[in-house]
């Protein structure tokens, strides 16, 4: 493996790190602005209000919002691991494949903080899951545009070699 190989794999490391940072980011974003739409909706649960606020009180005080950012990052960042690693190796380019893929990783992140009982899978549990896995569909598509839609390992070939 060549010095020019190397330098790729690495410039292709750091994409997906730095394309992961920005996807939680953006995803705990869109976590909130869903929140905030659906809790004007009728019928909607309290909590969403105070979900749809939350990012005034992770403002407010910042150790709360890097809590925030850095528990997301550890609920999510194995199987995202795992899967970033996969489409590198496979060169895996497909933007509904990430975007699935994330919103799967948010919603298996979402168990490893609440994890239930059967009980307790009630309708309002149902919805957080699939806000949180909407939330992941646009930290995917991020992803996506940051690191995944050149993802590879191997560095392609220039015309003529």
């Amino acid at each position: 493996m060549g010095m020019v190989t190397a330098k790729y794999i690495l410039k292709r490391i750091l994409m997906v790190l730095a394309g992961y940072l920005v996807a939680v980011l953006v995803g705990l974003v869109a976590v909130t602005a869903i929140y905030a739409a659906l809790s004007s909706l009728p019928n909607a649960p309290a909590y969403f209000d105070v979900m749809g606020v939350s990012p005034i009180a992770a403002l407010a005080v910042p150790p709360l919002g890097m809590f925030i950012y850095f528990l997301t990052i550890v609920v999510t960042g194995a199987q995202t691991l795992v899967f970033a690693l996969i489409a590198e190796f496979f060169a895996l380019r497909n933007a509904l494949l990430h975007m699935f893929f994330a919103a799967a990783a948010a919603a298996g992140g979402f168990f490893l903080i609440w994890p239930s009982t059967a009980e307790e899978m009630d309708a309002e549990r149902w919805a957080d899951i699939g806000i949180i896995a909407a939330a992941g569909l646009v930290a995917g598509l991020v992803y996506w545009l940051i690191a995944g839609r050149d993802a590879g390992f191997r560095r392609p070939l220039s015309p003529g070699q």
